[in-house]
């Protein structure tokens, strides 16, 4: 499956995941993301992914700044050409109740987690639409189809990319371009180390049961779901059973949460 994928977050993570499944067949990658030595060790990584064969790219630009972004997507189309693959996968989380959080939480995981794929699609869009069978796919998380404790900074962004997702669905299949949208649970990333350090206990309590998964197995569906033309991709029966009931079990998943809450004695 040769092509082109151009992939923010690429330099850890599901991302870099993503990347050297992709050049593992043939593809080839251009690397988006923020701290350049992150992303040297990742383009290593990738070209390890390739036997050395690979061909992979790198571009510094963050997915909040728009012109940034803009620029290493016509860069890195400028070198390896219109991409097959759109894969937005820069994320971040800071988990915390909403009245120890500060605003700049909020608005740091809204730019980053919203606007970075509204904006990374907006401009990657033109080229992607190029390819013969273009596939945009976005991460969101099983945050996105029910509020959850402890992430009222997290949840709403990615409830913003699962909302952007339903209206891309419809409105790109007459332009020929695939959406998937994936939800991933907790996933073995240097982001979940972080992400544990501050999570409130009723926060782990939810995610107990759902276990962790490796960002090999998460990239692998993601890839394969994307290629059967699945507008949606869920890992784990917990996160299944939300996508499918998410509307009808909201009031009693709010009901555990708040008996949670109280057993716990800890203070919002």
């Amino acid at each position: 499956m040769p092509g082109h994928a151009i992939i923010t977050g690429g330099s850890s993570g599901i991302g870099l995941a993503i990347a050297k499944s992709l050049v593992s067949r043939g593809a080839s990658v251009s690397l988006i993301a923020r701290n350049r030595d992150r992303l040297e060790a990742a383009r290593e990584a990738v070209l390890a992914a390739g036997n050395g064969k690979a061909a992979v790219q790198t571009f510094s630009a963050d997915v909040r700044d728009p012109d940034d972004l803009k620029q290493a997507i016509a860069s890195a189309v400028e070198n390896f050409g219109p991409p097959d693959w759109a894969i937005s996968c820069a994320g971040i989380v800071i988990p915390g109740t909403f009245v120890k959080q500060s605003l700049r939480d909020h608005e740091d995981q809204w730019r980053t987690n919203y606007l970075g794929s509204l904006q990374f699609t907006h401009y990657v869009l033109p080229y992607l639409e190029q390819a013969p069978r273009p596939k945009l796919v976005l991460i969101a998380s099983g945050a996105a189809f029910a509020g959850l404790y402890g992430y009222s900074s997290y949840g709403p962004a990615k409830f913003a990319v699962r909302g952007l997702a339903e209206c891309l669905r419809v409105e790109l299949k007459p332009r020929n371009v695939s959406v998937t949208i994936a939800f991933p649970g907790d996933t073995d990333t240097p982001q979940l180390k972080a992400e544990l350090k501050l999570r409130p206990t009723v926060t782990n309590e939810l995610a107990k049961g759902g276990g962790v998964m490796s960002p090999e197995a998460v990239a692998k569906g993601i890839i394969a779901a994307a290629e059967r033309g699945d507008f949606q991709v869920t890992f784990g029966w917990q996160l299944r059973m939300l996508a499918r009931t998410h509307s009808l079990i909201a009031p009693l998943l709010r009901n555990y949460q708040d008996w949670l809450v109280k057993r716990s004695g800890e203070a919002p």
